[in-house]
């Protein structure tokens, strides 16, 4: 009895102390979810405006010291660089009549591809053509290049192109989005669509002209979209609020408008990644060039562009420039990884840096919640609905705001 009684007591202890413990797990539930909802309180009076000075000044770093070592960390490369066999393959390259996109045109279609030089200058670009014709006279067939006009600075020219390339029904194996502009010094200008100059030529446009040639990059699957980035982005700062930046939040300068669109270009191409199945076949890649003397260096400050000429060293030339690009867009191995992190779940796209091996882009690149609403806000200005990829997967028509009423 006195064991029973013992036994008793032991499992009335027990129970009290269960009753005892629900309860104040209770009230450390309804506690956790007070401080919850104070902290989400927080959150949103703290919404980040800017970067930390930390991420600012590790950006920075990061920048000088690629100026300074990226000629030593590309030195195993061989320039212009060797390319895979790409007989047959067909190339979209925007920003094709000067700097990287030139190169990268120019090699593309020596090694034998179809190059498409989609350009605003036309006329430049067809005496590209015909001087890389004589000067490839007698070393093989003649280069087949052609020329189609876009303006990335009209959305409806972007709509247009789009639909004029997948009208053939033909193949893409890879859509290189190379156009960029980089006004250092200038005020801010908006495009006829409303938009920031630099947020809609290196983000914006690139964003409608990838998603609209999905038919065509399908057709040509496995294939490619490479965005040629910069390393300037690891100091850029996107505000889906504020994309165009007009609010006053952040006082606008021509640095600021272009690592921002850089860096929501990395973070748009993040997402795109990952809504784009495996079995599409298609890859998306970011890479950075490293410091280039290019023709964006002629909307520098003077005293800018003499220091560039001071230090021929630690500047790649344009041809330089031009192969992390050209790696993307042909090495075998670049669906493999790209295909690697989507099966690992990796935050981020594949980026290649300037010595065409695979780096982590910058730290604000990796936030997941501000790409989803970076992808979600460009959809928007872009003027398409958010199941645009799903439905031109499964080859349905999506309508675009930006399309030319048909007469």
């Amino acid at each position: 009895m006195a064991s029973a009684s013992a036994s008793a007591a032991v499992t009335l202890t027990a129970r009290g102390k269960a009753i005892n413990g629900a309860d104040d797990n209770e009230k450390l539930n309804k506690d956790e979810k007070k401080q919850d909802n104070m902290n989400q309180k927080e959150n949103v009076k703290k919404k980040k405006e800017a970067l930390g000075w930390m991420e600012w000044l590790r950006g920075w770093l990061y920048i000088v010291y690629e100026m300074l070592f990226q000629r030593i960390m590309a030195s195993h490369l061989a320039n212009p660089m060797p390319l895979a066999p790409i007989n047959d393959l067909t190339f979209i390259v925007t920003g094709s009549t000067s700097g990287i996109g030139r190169e990268i045109a120019r090699q593309l279609a020596e090694a034998g591809g179809h190059v498409v030089m989609a350009v605003r200058n036309t006329n430049a670009a067809h005496d590209l053509i015909r001087k890389w014709q004589e000067d490839w006279t007698g070393r093989g067939l003649p280069l087949n290049i052609e020329v189609m006009e876009l303006d990335l600075l009209s959305l409806e020219s972007v709509v247009r192109f789009a639909e004029a390339y997948n009208a053939r029904l033909g193949p893409l194996h890879a859509l290189i989005n190379n156009a960029g502009i980089f006004s250092i010094g200038e005020p801010q200008k908006f495009s006829k669509d409303g938009y920031e100059q630099h947020m809609q030529v290196n983000h914006l446009a690139p964003a409608l002209l990838s998603i609209l040639l999905l038919p065509s990059l399908l057709r040509g699957s496995s294939s490619r979209i490479v965005n040629v980035n910069s390393v300037m982005h690891y100091v850029g700062f996107v505000d889906t609020e504020d994309m165009n930046v007009t609010s006053g939040k952040r006082k606008y300068t021509s640095l600021v408008g272009y690592c921002g669109s850089k860096l929501a270009e990395v973070m748009f191409s993040s997402v795109l990644h990952k809504r784009l199945p495996a079995e599409a076949g298609i890859s998306v890649i970011c890479v950075s060039p490293g410091i280039v003397q290019t023709n964006v260096a002629r909307d520098l400050p003077r005293i800018v562009q003499a220091a560039y000429r001071l230090i021929p060293y630690f500047i790649f030339s344009a041809e330089e420039g031009s192969r992390s690009a050209l790696f993307a867009a042909t090495d075998p191995q670049v669906p493999e990884y790209c295909e690697m992190l989507k099966a690992d779940e990796w935050p981020v796209s594949a980026f290649i840096s300037q010595d065409c091996r695979p780096t982590n882009p910058s730290e604000e690149s990796h936030n997941v919640e501000t790409a989803y609403r970076v992808w979600e806000k460009t959809l928007e200005l872009i003027g398409l609905p958010l199941d645009a990829i799903e439905r031109l997967l499964e080859g349905e028509e999506v309508e675009c705001r930006y399309r030319a009423s048909k007469e």
